[in-house]
């Protein structure tokens, strides 16, 4: 009976394996420190939007907008398409609710960039001056969100807050 059943399961594993996608893993890598990105952008104070640990660095609201302004940069080029400036929305000065708001925006249009089949992402685009396959772009954008978000993390601690990825799950 056990040898029925593992012969029925076969072809539903193998269903499975098909629907595997680059793009799809390279995406759920994303969709984590994208949820992280905009509730540390909602839990921390607006006063401490300006809190930086050392002048040399970014403000706690300057690593949102380069992070929103970065993630739209990539996504765009992800998607064949002319991306803004990558400063653009850092060099704009905005308030807590305007930054949530450009992250969101920005998770909006890496949606759809993440939404692109294996074959679309396989096609090469000019990255910082270099051929990439727009799968790279993508990886690279979930990379340099993690990077900033680990920032982030530093900030919380440092102003005896608990960042959101420490946190118990609910």
């Amino acid at each position: 009976m056990s040898l029925l059943a593992l012969l029925a399961a076969a072809p539903l594993a193998a269903q499975s394996a098909s629907k595997a996608s680059a793009v799809a893993d390279a995406q759920a890598n994303w969709a984590s420190v994208r949820d992280y990105l905009v509730q540390s952008a909602v839990d921390m104070p607006e006063a401490k939007y300006s809190y930086r640990p050392t002048a040399s660095v970014r403000t706690f609201g300057e690593i949102l907008a380069h992070v929103a302004g970065s993630q739209s940069m990539f996504c765009a080029i992800a998607l064949g398409e002319k991306p803004a400036a990558e400063d653009a929305i850092e060099s704009r000065k905005l308030g807590k609710d305007a930054l949530i708001a450009a992250l969101k925006k920005s998770n909006d249009d890496c949606a759809r960039a993440y939404a692109q089949d294996d074959a679309a992402a396989a096609a090469m685009v000019d990255l910082f001056g270099s051929q990439r396959s727009r799968l790279f772009t993508l990886i690279e954008n979930a990379a340099h969100d993690n990077e900033h978000y680990g920032n982030l993390v530093t900030y919380f601690r440092m102003n005896g807050m608990v960042p959101p990825s420490s946190r118990p799950a609910r």
